[in-house]
């Protein structure tokens, strides 16, 4: 079973956090299983850039991004060539190294 490796995020898991995942699910939903809270303002839609991520390592082991989901990306805070929505990256049988942004674009989160 694969796992994904969280690295440390001021906010979301100051220490970095490591958890067990089966292949096929979101990264996003992972997260969210395991207590990570990851912003998700379109509840998953693919329809913002809230839950993007930084893939440090197993980038090639997730399924491939989508043309929706590359239109989003171009929006996304600290866009990188590893980026993807956790939303839509669904997990293959490789481990992940994961990186959260530090900011994200919300235009409507509370907490901002």
């Amino acid at each position: 079973m694969p796992q994904i490796i969280f690295l440390p995020h001021a906010d979301l898991c100051p220490e970095g956090k490591v958890i067990q995942v089966e292949p096929g699910v979101t990264v996003c939903d992972a997260a969210l299983a395991n207590g990570l809270e990851i912003e998700h303002a379109c509840e998953k839609s693919c329809a913002c850039t809230t839950c993007h991520i930084i893939v440090r390592e197993g980038f090639v082991s997730l399924n491939e991004a989508d043309e929706l989901e590359e239109d989003m990306l171009d929006k996304a805070w600290g866009l990188e060539p590893e980026s993807r929505l956790s939303c839509q990256a669904l997990i293959g049988d490789e481990d992940l190294v994961v990186e959260i942004p530090k900011y994200t674009i919300n235009q409507v989160s509370e907490r901002h």
